[in-house]
Formats: structure tokens, sequence, C-alpha cells
């Protein structure tokens, strides 16, 4: 089965229906809609295939409405070393067709059988061993794992030449199957935690139902983890969790040794012993203590989810200038994973659409540090806590508050929290781009506003900069509350600079009913700028000329003073 959250991919307005009934069945997932042709879609891309090969590459089950020849087409260079994959469905743009193309083993035909279902028609499984036992036995539901994929496929071919099977172990997703079964059939599917030796006529399939309390003292975690289940003749596909003390919980060991092992860190307010650890996190469970690790052996898969807590996480992102093209993808990741969503309540809207499942904190713009500490206060209950702001983070926005509000606090609980800050494309970058160049040597970038820092230090700094003729990005420059100080501020640079200086006005880059204007220093006045303009003022060396299209192109040389020859 299928353990992400689908990407439905669309190509025209034509499928919004189809893809809006599709949604009801996944409702995490969200509609890709082509840029241009789709209206109300949840997000928009610029290339199909651009964008369904990058949703493959992450690993994103997709659900595309066109032709099954377009998405083969599309994902064929990606398949020459096939791997692990996700499932990949074609839907047909009426939704009178489910066809599943790629990832057996990923789910695709359960996730094609759904889909079916809503849409009441047929799907076209291929599968041989799905048409005939109706599951796939390679592909276990989530809190099982296989031992080996290539002895399954041999169990499989001859299951489907007529053996017959018998099942050892508890496994209630088979009850349902067409299974040819015979107590005394010579093949059996085995079901346990413990560590064997798989035959060659037998299936050996592992419940995820073994956590293992560790401390963060021990060396070489990972392998003494090994050690320890191998010693209690634990299968370590078996292993569903590592379990530590919550005083722990900053410990990169821990981490590095979860990672490596490939399983969850849950945390529990337990100081002691690793078998106190065990008993709290897992009372029902069989313990076995070891010399530096407790195994608790369940007897089924572990609902991870209840044991314990996991790391809370906080991240401050950056959205970009508003476009969804100019999101990073890390960005983009983190929103997906997030449990609250806490910023400015146009930056939040800006951020969605958002599950059912994830809350959102909205607040006015001027509560930083408020939303600063209820952000902590939330991640260190074991949440993943996003904090919005738009552009980059660092740039006159909430990354700062974050860290200040750490800084003044010496809870370790809130040290304790995973804490990254993910940049995005600044307003002043953004609008760079589109012009051209502007901020292509040094520059300065400064906010006008003296909400945070008084007037007189804007004034000085905007004398030196301008002095040390540095290309400027002015933020916040102009509002109704201060509406005399962009003009105080071009007065000032003026006095190092000639009215011929280039001038770029950009409002609301990366947003609907954006606009781009080159003007000049001598002729820009403030009533042409508002509090959503970004205004860039050249440098001595800034250079103007006219596109094909219209307009202007601007750009400052990496050069300084005579250009270098050759």
């Amino acid at each position: 089965m299928t353990h992400s959250t689908p990407a439905i991919v669309i190509l025209g307005q034509g499928s919004l229906a189809t893809a809006r009934r599709i949604q009801q069945v996944y409702p995490a997932a969200k509609i890709h809609g082509l840029a241009g042709r789709v209206e109300s879609a949840d997000c928009t891309y610029q290339e199909f295939g651009a964008t369904l090969r990058t949703l493959y590459q992450q690993d994103t089950p997709i659900i595309a409405l066109c032709a099954a020849g377009i998405v083969i087409r599309t994902l064929a260079p990606l398949l020459l070393e096939k791997g692990a994959e996700p499932a990949v469905l074609a839907v047909a743009e009426d939704g009178s067709a489910v066809v599943p193309l790629l990832g057996g083993l990923g789910g695709v035909n359960v996730m094609a059988r759904d889909i079916a279902a809503a849409l009441q028609v047929a799907p076209a499984i291929t599968t041989s061993g799905e048409l005939r036992f109706g599951t796939c036995l390679l592909n276990p539901p989530s809190g099982y794992a296989l031992a080996d994929i290539e002895s399954g496929k041999r169990f499989v071919s001859d299951l489907l030449a007529g053996h017959s099977v018998r099942i050892e172990g508890a496994a209630p997703w088979l009850d349902q199957a067409q299974l040819p079964q015979d107590p005394q059939a010579q093949r059996s599917i085995h079901v346990s935690s413990a560590q064997r030796e798989a035959r060659a006529d037998e299936l050996l399939i592992y419940p995820r139902s073994v956590a293992v309390a560790v401390s963060a003292e021990v060396a070489d975690l990972p392998n003494a983890v090994r050690d320890a289940l191998h010693q209690a003749n634990v299968a370590v596909q078996s292993l569903a969790c590592l379990v530590a003390s919550d005083t722990e919980m900053a410990s990169a060991n821990l981490r590095a040794a979860a990672f490596e092992l490939g399983v969850p860190l849950r945390f529990v307010a337990v100081q002691g012993d690793l078998q106190a650890l065990t008993r709290v996190a897992l009372p029902e469970a069989n313990v076995i203590c070891l010399d530096s690790v407790a195994i608790a052996i369940a007897g089924q898969p572990l609902d991870v989810s209840q044991i314990g807590r996991p790391r809370g996480r906080l991240a401050v992102i950056g959205l970009g200038p508003g476009a969804a093209e100019l999101m990073v993808p890390a960005v983009k990741a983190e929103l997906a994973r997030a449990t609250d969503v806490l910023g400015y309540e146009t930056y939040v809207r800006m951020a969605g659409p958002f599950r059912d499942d994830q809350v959102q904190h909205c607040t006015d713009n001027r509560e930083e540090m408020q939303r600063a500490r209820h952000a902590f206060r939330l991640a260190v209950e074991g949440r993943s806590v996003i904090v919005v702001s738009s552009g980059d983070p660092g740039v006159f926005a909430m990354a700062a508050a974050v860290l200040e509000a750490l800084h003044e606090t010496d809870d370790p609980a809130w040290h304790s929290v995973d804490l990254e800050i993910l940049p995005g494309v600044s307003a002043s970058l953004a609008t760079a781009a589109q012009a051209g160049a502007p901020l292509g040597h040094d520059f300065c970038v400064m906010s006008l506003s003296d909400n945070l820092k008084p007037w007189t230090i804007i004034e000085k700094r905007l004398d030196l900069a301008a002095e040390a003729d540095l290309a400027l990005a002015f933020y916040n420059p102009i509002s109704r509350a201060r509406p005399w100080q962009l003009g105080r501020a071009l007065e000032i640079v003026a006095q190092h600079r000639t009215p011929q200086t280039p001038v770029v006005l950009g409002r609301d880059i990366g947003r609907p009913g954006q606009t781009l204007r080159t003007t000049t220093l001598g002729a820009l006045t403030p009533d042409q700028v508002d509090m959503r303009t970004m205004v860039l003022i050249g440098s001595s060396t800034t250079c103007t000329f006219p596109r094909a299209e219209g307009g202007d192109w601007v750009y400052t040389p990496r050069w300084y003073g005579e250009k270098p020859i050759g």
C-alpha cells in the first residue's frame, strides 16, 4: 500500500471534475493544473514533463488524468534502472478508465481499486498475482516488512504455477485473499518477528512489532542495536522504532542511529534505566534487557504514533514572492509535513491550500515575538510547526524573531526543538530577476520603516551606502503613517547619484497583477510607490537598453571602473 500523499496532475479544465472526485479518496492530495489552461486547481505548474519527473524522483505517487502513453513517454528516461518506485496511474479525463502503470510494490493496484470504486468503473489491473489471489503478496500492509523481494517473486511464481500454501502466524490481511491454502502444503507464508533464514519454499514477512530503548551515550549505536537484536533472536526487519528519554532529544547520535536503521525515533518523559523506558512506552510488551539496550516485543505491529512523542520540529520558511513555481522544493516538502502553520494571515493564505488536519494560527503582522514563542510552545509538544514569511525568512522577516525568542530563554525543551531556517526567493531578488540584473554587483538592502529602528540610523546608512556607490534595494518604502520618508531618502541618494541613475519599481512581483516599470532617479516621485512596491536604485555603472518586446533591460555589470579587455 502507498505511504505517501499522491499528486493529481491534470492538463485541462475538462479533467477537473474527475480530479475532484479522486481527491475525495485522498483528501490530502493536491490537484496540479497546467498554468493558463486550468482554473481553480490547488497549485499550478508550467511544464508537464518536468513536473511529472520531479514528482516521480521525489517518490510521490502520481495520478495523471491523461493518456497512458503520455505518462509512459514522460517517465521512460527514469526507468532504465528499476529500483524502488512510486505508484503511477493514468486515469481517463472523464473517469471511465483507471490504469495502474508503475509501482506494483508501492500499492498501485490498491490505489487503482480505490479510485475505480470512487469512479464506479473497473480498474485495469494486469498483475497476475493480484488477479489470481486478490492481493499482492509482495506488498504487505503498513506494519509489516517483506524479507526479500527476489525470493518473494519466485514464491509467487510457484503459487501461480499451481502450488498450494499454508500460513504460519497472524496475517489478517490475507483472510479475504483467494489463496490456494492447504494445511499440509509444502510452501508457507511465515509471519513472525523471530530471526531466521528463509527456506526456498517459504515467504518471510516480519511484523514491525519491536521497539528498542537506547541511550545516546552508547558508541556505534546502530551496530549495538543490531547486535542486541541478533542476541535476542529478533529480526532487524521487525524493528519499528527507537525509544529514548526526552532529556536526550537533541542528541545527534540518536538521530544518526535512527536514520541509519531507517526507523522513527520516539521520546518518553522518563529518566532512569532503559527497562523503565520500555515499561512506560510499551507497558504490555515482553522486555529483554541487555547490556546497552532494552528490547520490547509486542504481540502485533506497533502504532509508533502512540509511543511517546517525536522530537518537535520548527521550520521557518520563505514562500518566495508569491508565485508557486518560485517556491523552493524544500519549503513545499515542509508545508506538506506540517501539523501547524503560524504567520501573518495574508502569508498563511499564500502558503495554502492546507489539509483539514493542519491547524492554521493567523496573527497580526506586528506580533512577531508572540508568534515565535507560540511556535516553540507547539513544537515542544512534539508537533511539526511552520512559521511563514513571504520572500526569504531571513530578510526583514521571521527568522530573526524566532532566533531571538530562543536566545532569550534557557528552557532546555525549547533548545531541544529541531529548528531549521529554509530560504526563499526574496522580493528584491525576484524584482531584480524580472528587470534583468540591476543587483549584478555589490548592493545594499534596506528597510525604510522606522518601526524597529530610529530614522536617524536609516538616514546615516542611506548616506553611507549611496556614497559607497552600492546599488540599493528598498523594502517598506512608504506608508500612510510615514508618507514623507521616501522623499527624504531619495534626497539623500541624489546627493551621490546623477538624475539619470536607473530605478526599477516592482509591485507585487510574483503575484497576480504584478507590474514592473523602469524610470530614473530624477523622474521618481514618492506618489509612484506604495508599501507593496520594491524600489531598486542602480549604482553609477548600472545600464539600461531596450527589450525587443518593449520596456527595458536593466543590469549592473560585474566589472567596476573601466570595462576589462577580452
